[in-house]
């Protein structure tokens, strides 16, 4: 299998700066590109991609907006989501992933979004060039919707369950990006899983 560590970044990553550990995930039949903040710290990984955190219940979720099932991507005995799965399911779908920071530093000793210094904000434009179908940029949490938002000149940010258009943004259709904005799939946002379920499947019924 491909592997998507991006091992110069992580070779580079001192002096309390941190470099993006993965290289974009960017399938050309992309609509929907999900941009984070940040991946957590190695230490909490359990495979090498997006959302690789066991607790954070972001593949829960799409397994049970596309199956019916939340445990679809989950291999509970070895506590790890199913890779190969994710990858091919990604790939069929059309899902794109990155996030807003290709450099931070971390100001305390965890993944709260709330203590990341923002050192290098991501070139959103040379993701976009890059997935001509493309019809929706996702962000799932606060820090990621304020970088992007800054990055792309978004006046306001959107409020969560809504979206606004991307200025100046269009894919090769003609058609303009609009950015939407998800509950965050970590469980230290306070919303009920079942109601994260419904908030991206709506999402997804109006965007892929």
């Amino acid at each position: 299998m491909t592997s998507y560590l991006n091992k110069e970044n992580i070779a580079r990553s001192r002096n309390g700066v941190e470099y993006h550990p993965l290289i974009p995930f960017l399938p050309t039949n992309a609509k929907v590109l999900f941009l984070g903040s940040f991946p957590p710290q190695r230490k909490r990984w359990c495979m090498d991609f997006y959302y690789p955190n066991f607790i954070n219940d972001h593949w829960r979720i799409e397994g049970a907006v596309f199956f019916g099932d939340r445990h679809h991507f989950v291999d509970e005995e070895e506590k790890r989501f199913k890779l190969t799965d994710i990858i091919a399911f990604c790939q069929e779908k059309g899902l794109a992933f990155f996030d807003t920071s290709t450099a931070v530093r971390r100001l305390q000793d965890n993944a709260s979004d709330k203590f990341l210094e923002v050192v290098e904000p991501t070139d959103i434009q040379a993701l976009i060039v890059q997935l001509p179908q493309l019809r929706t940029i996702v962000t799932t949490g606060e820090k990621a919707t304020e970088t992007l938002c800054t990055t792309m000149k978004i006046s306001s940010l959107p409020k969560v369950n809504t979206f606004v258009p991307v200025p100046d943004t269009y894919n090769q259709a003609g058609e303009q990006l609009v950015l939407y904005r998800l509950p965050s799939s970590s469980r230290a946002y306070p919303l009920a899983f079942e109601k994260k379920v419904e908030a991206y499947r709506q999402m997804f019924e109006q965007m892929l």
